[in-house]
């Protein structure tokens, strides 16, 4: 076999050619067979095979098998998850869509072959040079198969700024009809992550949420406006502000820490007396959380510092 002739080919896919690659460069399907056998080729699914040189990787592995499921197949339901960079556990088979209502000749090893019946919004897009869901489809359907799954992918996908609201909103809405039970699942965790009407940001807010509805707190604003600024919680009638914060989260991402001390520094400065509650306060020790926001309501009262 002559590699030369396939080397762009197994460049733009991962180290891997197809027999259909094969042939449309002039070589026989005897070649393909004779390159298996001498281990040149390293057979991953019927027609599909990786270079023997080129390094395995989980990218090879799932572009491999979009190539096997045939044309028009891509990643799916929790593997075009990873693809968009939402965490998902190693131990994950492969899901491949194909757009073809008829069954595949041949099931592959490791691989979850899907055939939708909803075919909103179906047209993928490139991920790492993988066909791939979009993301609105591919957190829909993800609900289809992992359920429990969604929240924290939903709350990854508002993080990074993937997606918003609106557009989630719009994934229950498009693909909502009978028997898809993954819409369930994302609309249920698009409500856990509504506080007043707005998207919560963090699973800290999620958890003041519930203290919320558990202990007789004053009324607050979620996301309220004080000194040009976007804060967590205002409580209503004070110079009070209550910020969530991730300590895992500032210690990945520098410049957030950077920004959010001047923020504390400016609203500081704009007369507002800012409540830092952390995540091990307000999951271990909730009784103490409403102890302090009380108290600090009631010295701003007090101190005659009311908004």
């Amino acid at each position: 076999m002559n590699l030369q002739l396939l080397e762009t080919f197994a460049r733009r896919h991962h180290g891997l050619v197809t027999l259909d690659a094969v042939l449309a460069s002039g070589q026989s399907r005897r070649t393909w067979y004779r390159a298996v056998e001498s281990g040149l080729l390293v057979l991953i699914h019927p027609g599909v095979a990786r270079v023997a040189t080129s390094p395995t990787s989980r990218l090879q592995r799932i572009h491999a098998a979009v190539l096997a499921a045939g044309p028009g197949a891509h990643a799916s339901h929790r593997t075009a998850c990873e693809l968009w960079g939402i965490p998902r556990p190693v131990t994950d088979p492969i899901d491949v869509m194909t757009p073809s209502r008829t069954r595949h000749p041949k099931e592959l090893d490791g691989v979850v072959m899907h055939r939708p019946r909803d075919r909103v919004d179906l047209d993928p897009v490139w991920r790492h040079g993988i066909p791939t869901s979009k993301l609105l489809r591919c957190l829909t359907d993800l609900g289809a198969v992992d359920a429990e799954s969604v929240h924290a992918a939903v709350g990854h996908v508002f993080t990074e700024r993937l997606a918003s609201g609106a557009a989630l909103h719009w994934a229950t809405r498009a693909h909502s009809r009978k028997g898809r039970h993954g819409v369930v699942a994302l609309r249920g965790a698009l409500e856990e992550w509504l506080l007043d009407g707005k998207l919560l940001d963090s699973d800290l807010e999620i958890e003041m949420k519930k203290l919320r509805s558990r202990f007789p707190l004053p009324p607050m604003t979620f996301h309220a406006i004080c000194a040009g600024y976007e804060v967590d919680f205002l409580v209503d009638g004070t110079n009070v502000v209550i910020e969530c914060d991730s300590l895992e989260f500032h210690d990945k991402r520098r410049e957030d820490f950077e920004r959010d001390r001047r923020k504390k520094a400016d609203l500081a400065a704009a007369g507002y007396l800012v409540v830092p509650i952390t995540w091990r306060q307000l999951t271990r020790q909730p009784k103490w959380v409403v102890a302090v926001i009380t108290r600090s309501v009631r010295g701003i009262q007090a101190s005659g510092r009311a908004s």
